[in-house]
């Protein structure tokens, strides 16, 4: 069994189709059969239910499947181990990023891009759900996100800085002199909100789920700088963290006036894995970074 027939393996196993499989493997589809073929005679189990319309993992090769991923990932994570062992800090780094975290990135992806000119950055941008599906994959190396309303059981979260949840309103905004402001004076507003699913929003879902609220919701968006485009346009006001208008100009984030307003920023990590040396790198920079800091000193 080569190490090269189980990535064919997984590859195929995920697509369920192997033409799909063969294009994003750079090989023939007839080559990949082949080599599906010898994998099957070596471990004398047919792997692949096929016929002219679809393709189905059988019941050995739904067993094959994980312990393919994890033999795979041994030996990539050997290569990262030699790697590391000679410092050279090549190869690529995959961060999993929030919608609402991406803004106090900036200065540390340019600082490491000048440190460290041969690790290339995969960054995504994605909710936190599916983010943390990628991590549970191995598809990213670590998620920036905030902390959890739910509890994950494989991964482990590091805090990075303290945050909260704040109404973000334009500059000029009747709101925007207030040290606080409650859901009483949000009920005042038209309301456009982040959509369900990324993380401000559900922050405030569970805020809202403990205090009796009619808020005049008016758009929901899925795209924070457009969200902040339309804040800067009228006198609408939403609802973010504060650390989502880094760097923003023309709006202002008052905090909300309620107990459960934390947003702690996190690094989000599988447990009991090996780390690449290029990844606690890009961990050091952004906590050192003018952007964390800023955010640490607003807390003391």
């Amino acid at each position: 069994m080569e190490l090269r027939q189980l990535k064919y393996f997984v590859k195929v196993a995920e697509t369920l189709n192997f033409s799909e499989a063969a294009k994003a493997l750079f090989i023939t589809q007839s080559t990949l059969s082949q080599q599906i073929k010898q994998l099957e005679q070596e471990m004398n189990a047919q792997l692949f239910q096929r016929d002219s319309h679809s393709v189905a993992l059988t019941e050995a090769g739904e067993e094959l499947f994980p312990c393919a991923l994890q033999t795979i990932y041994t030996a990539d994570a050997c290569i990262e181990r030699i790697h590391d062992l000679k410092q050279l800090l090549s190869g690529t780094l995959n961060i999993g990023v929030t919608f609402s975290f991406s803004p106090i990135l900036t200065e540390t992806i340019v600082t490491f891009i000048k440190r460290y000119p041969n690790v290339k950055l995969n960054i995504c941008y994605k909710p936190m759900a599916e983010l943390m599906d990628m991590l549970g994959r191995r598809e990213v190396d670590f998620v920036l996100a905030f902390k959890p309303t739910e509890r994950y059981k494989d991964i482990e979260s590091h805090i990075l800085f303290d945050n909260y949840l704040a109404a973000i309103v334009q500059k000029d905004h009747p709101l925007a002199k207030k040290e606080k402001v409650s859901l009483a004076e949000l009920e005042r507003y038209d309301i456009a909100l982040p959509s369900k699913g990324l993380q401000a929003r559900n922050a405030f879902e569970l805020v809202l789920s403990k205090y009796f609220s009619q808020l005049k919701v008016r758009v929901e968006l899925n795209e924070v700088n457009i969200l902040l485009k339309l804040i800067k346009q009228s006198n609408w006001v939403t609802i973010l963290s504060e650390a989502s208008i880094h760097n923003e100009q023309g709006v202002k984030a008052i905090p909300l006036d309620v107990p459960e307003n934390e947003m702690a920023g996190c690094v989000h990590m599988l447990k009991n894995t090996y780390r690449k040396h290029s990844a606690q790198e890009f961990i050091r920079l952004l906590s050192e970074s003018n952007a964390i800091r800023e955010r640490i000193h607003e807390w003391l």
